[in-house]
């Protein structure tokens, strides 16, 4: 699985840059590293004129790039994949259900009633590429019908925090930017419905909706996601069809040039040329741009991201930080509350016989699934910067990075213990 191949060493890259990022702020060049991200950039030309710090410009900007990709994912899974049917999505969407909720609550638990509780939203996300990283670590130890689950209910969790992010950490509205929202999202549908599968007019749209989504009060990076939603899945050449072409020009060149070493003539560009067509007939759109943002995303932005937000400078702290509220709220709700909402939601969809246990998957593994789950991370970093007071966010972020470590090294020892063991499904929760 390619996918997960690279969100695999994505991950890794990520754990990398938060570590640099953390000693980065605690060395002596702590200042320049705060500093850096308060940079003044201007972004834009005319009276199309964005004055952003280089931090605004990565988590309002470059994000957006981000969450097109999740988008991309979140509609391939519910079309094709593993969230296509109600039976293959009632476990992990149950999962991501639970490992919102409880966390949720376990969050508001210590900051109700305090300013702090807007951060809710951080305890709820899981790290994708992070958690699939570190289940990487495993190789074959571990089930690929587990890795499919993780997959599954992380990318139902990004649909959830992008909701969240969309109702409940979005500014005063402005109705005539919403009026450009729904004029920009018209034009995407009748690209859509026309059958406009070129990618072009699509991101030049995306752009706009980005900028009227920036003045509307709807985070900016929601965008990414709604542009998504209107990117064409069909295909224009059947593949019976396509490997009949491509046989056919294929042979072509062979009778006309047998020898490697042949320089190449116009004739046989011209049969190169037919067959990529065809290659780009045969294929979606939406899995054409999804594959040339994968690694831009996992290994430009993503990692960019981190370098950005995981940095805490821990030298200032005392033991009264650990004792925070919004740290306490995010270092449990990750930690504790995703593997207790996750289990305890799987087991209740498989009890009240809405899902079943994925094949060779037992109850034990799950439950380590469930761990790795806490690995927040990438999205709960990013709520952080919107729902809490810049006063508030050395905290939120040790908070988050600390239930990310814990969860990774116990997720991990817990999978590789619970692999030896062959636990049946039917052996716990009857």
């Amino acid at each position: 699985m390619e996918f997960t191949r690279l969100q695999a060493a994505s991950g890794i890259i990520l754990i990398a840059m938060a570590l640099l990022a953390m000693a980065w702020a605690n060395s002596p060049l702590s200042e320049q590293y705060f500093q850096l991200w308060k940079l003044p950039l201007v972004v834009g030309f005319d009276t199309y004129v964005f004055n952003m710090s280089f931090h605004d410009v990565i988590t309002d900007g470059l994000m957006a790039i981000f969450f097109l990709l999740v988008g991309l994912e979140i509609k391939r899974e519910f079309v094709m994949g593993e969230l296509s049917t109600f039976r293959r999505a009632a476990l992990p969407l149950m999962a991501a259900a639970g490992g919102m909720l409880v966390p949720a609550l376990i969050y508001l638990m210590f900051n109700r009633g305090m300013p702090t509780a807007d951060g809710w939203g951080i305890a709820v996300a899981t790290d994708i590429a992070f958690t699939l990283g570190v289940i990487r670590l495993l190789g074959d130890r571990v089930p690929l019908a587990l890795k499919v689950f993780l997959t599954a209910f992380a990318i139902a969790d990004d649909i959830g925090a992008v909701i969240i992010i969309a109702l409940f950490y979005s500014q005063d509205l402005n109705m005539a930017a919403l009026a450009a929202v729904g004029a920009i999202c018209f034009l995407l549908a009748l690209l859509n419905i026309g059958g406009v599968r070129n990618l072009v007019p699509y991101m030049v749209l995306g752009i706009f909706l980005w900028q009227a989504m920036y003045f509307f009060g709807i985070h900016a990076t929601v965008s990414g996601v709604l542009l998504a939603l209107f990117i064409p899945m069909n295909f224009r050449m059947r593949t019976k069809q396509f490997l009949d072409l491509v046989r056919r020009q294929l042979d072509r060149i062979e009778r006309e040039n047998p020898a490697d070493d042949v320089p190449v003539t116009e004739r046989r560009h011209y049969v190169l040329a037919e067959v990529e067509r065809a290659a780009e007939s045969a294929s979606m759109p939406l899995i054409r741009l999804e594959h040339a943002l994968h690694l831009w995303v996992s290994f430009g932005i993503m990692p960019l991201f981190a370098l950005a937000n995981a940095g805490v400078a821990v030298s200032g702290m005392g033991f009264d930080a650990l004792m925070h509220p919004v740290f306490l709220g995010a270092a449990l709700g990750l930690a504790l509350g995703k593997v207790i909402g996750i289990t305890l939601f799987s087991w209740l969809a498989v009890r009240l016989r809405f899902a079943e246990l994925p094949r060779n998957v037992n109850w034990q593994q799950l439950i380590g699934a469930g761990i790795l789950g806490g690995i927040g991370f990438t999205m709960s970093l990013f709520i952080a910067n919107l729902g809490l007071a810049p006063e508030d966010l050395p905290e939120a972020k040790l908070g988050v990075l600390t239930a990310s470590t814990v969860a990774a090294f116990v997720g991990l020892a817990w999978l590789q213990r619970a692999s030896r063991r062959r636990i049946t499904p039917k052996s716990v929760g009857e």
